[in-house]
C-alpha cells in the first residue's frame, strides 16, 4: 500500500474522529447543563435587555435579558433528544418492516414496500406540521411524530441488506437444521444488519433534528418557555438584522450537529478495505 493511499486514508479517519468528539462534548454539554450554565434558565435581566456578546453574556441576551447561551444549553437537551430519541424509534420501526420485508417473499415484501413507497412520497415536512398543528404535541409526541415519519430510509437498506444475507449459505443451513423462519430471522439475520441499522439511525439523528427545528421555527414544534434551538430561531425571526446573535449561535449548533452526524454516519457506513 502506497504512502498516498494511508495519507489519504488517514485524512478521511481525522474528520469523523473531530465530529464523533464534536457530539460526545455537546451531549455531555447538554446533561451537563443545568450545572454548567452561566445563569439559571428563568433568569431576566431587564437592564441588559437585547445585549450583545460580551464577557458577561458570552451570546448576547434576547428580549427578556436571558442569557442566550444558557437557553442554547438548555435548548440543546430538548433538540438532542428529539432528534436521538425519534432516531431510535424510528430505526426499531424501519429494522421491523425492512427485515420482514427482506425475509417474508414476494408477496409480502412487495406489499410492505408499496407501503414505505406510499409514506416516502407524501411531504414529511407538511405532514409533521399539520399533525402537530392538530394536536398541539408536546416533546413525547413530537419524538412519535418524528418517529413515526421517518422510519422508511430505515426499512429499505434493511430490506436490501437481508436479502441479500437471506440467499447465503449459513441461512440456508440454519433451515436445514429445522430452525423456524422467524428464529432464522432474530438469531441469525438481524443481528447482521445492526452496522447497516447503526449507519441509518446515526443518519436520522440529523434529519429529526433538522425537522424538530424547522417544525418549531414555523411555530408548531416545541412551545416556549422551554427552549429548543428551533423556537429559539422562530422567536429571533423579527430580530435579525438588528439582534443577529440571537439566531446565529442557535442556528450555527444546528448546522454542526447536523453536520456532525452526518459525519459520523458516512464513516460508520465505510468498509475498511484491505489492500496490499
Amino acid at each position: 500500500m502506497n504512502a498516498t493511499v494511508l495519507s489519504g486514508s488517514g485524512a478521511r479517519s481525522a474528520r469523523p474522529s473531530l465530529a464523533a468528539y464534536f457530539l460526545l462534548a455537546l451531549v455531555a454539554g447538554a446533561l451537563l447543563a443545568p450545572l454548567i450554565a452561566p445563569y439559571a434558565a428563568d433568569a431576566v435581566d431587564l437592564a441588559n435587555r437585547r445585549a450583545s456578546p460580551t464577557g458577561a453574556h458570552w451570546f448576547g441576551t434576547d428580549e427578556l435579558g436571558r442569557d442566550v447561551l444558557t437557553r442554547v444549553l438548555l435548548g440543546a437537551r430538548v433538540s438532542l433528544a428529539i432528534g436521538l430519541l425519534s432516531a431510535i424509534a424510528s430505526a426499531g420501526i424501519g429494522v421491523v418492516i425492512g427485515g420482514t420485508a427482506g425475509y417474508a417473499g414476494r408477496w409480502g415484501g412487495d406489499l410492505l414496500m408499496r407501503l414505505t413507497d406510499a409514506m416516502l412520497s407524501v411531504p414529511r415536512l407538511p405532514l409533521l406540521m399539520l399533525a402537530a398543528a392538530v394536536v398541539q404535541p408536546g416533546i413525547p409526541t413530537l419524538i412519535a411524530l418524528v418517529a413515526c415519519t421517518g422510519w422508511m430510509e430505515t426499512a429499505r437498506v434493511v430490506r436490501a441488506e437481508v436479502q441479500s444475507l437471506v440467499a447465503q449459505d449459513f441461512v440456508d443451513a440454519a433451515r436445514a437444521t429445522g430452525v423456524t423462519s422467524l428464529r432464522v430471522l432474530w438469531r441469525h439475520v438481524l443481528p447482521a444488519v445492526v452496522p447497516t441499522a447503526s449507519v441509518a439511525t446515526t443518519l436520522s439523528v440529523g434529519r429529526a433534528i433538522l425537522l424538530e427545528s424547522t417544525m418549531s421555527f414555523f411555530g408548531v414544534g416545541v412551545q416556549p418557555p422551554t427552549a429548543s434551538w428551533g423556537n429559539m430561531l422562530y422567536q429571533a425571526q423579527t430580530t435579525m438584522s438588528s439582534e443577529p446573535w440571537l439566531a446565529v449561535f442557535p442556528g450555527v449548533f444546528i448546522f454542526l450537529t447536523v453536520l456532525a452526524c452526518n459525519a459520523v454516519g458516512d464513516t460508520l457506513g465505510r468498509r475498511p478495505s484491505h489492500s496490499s
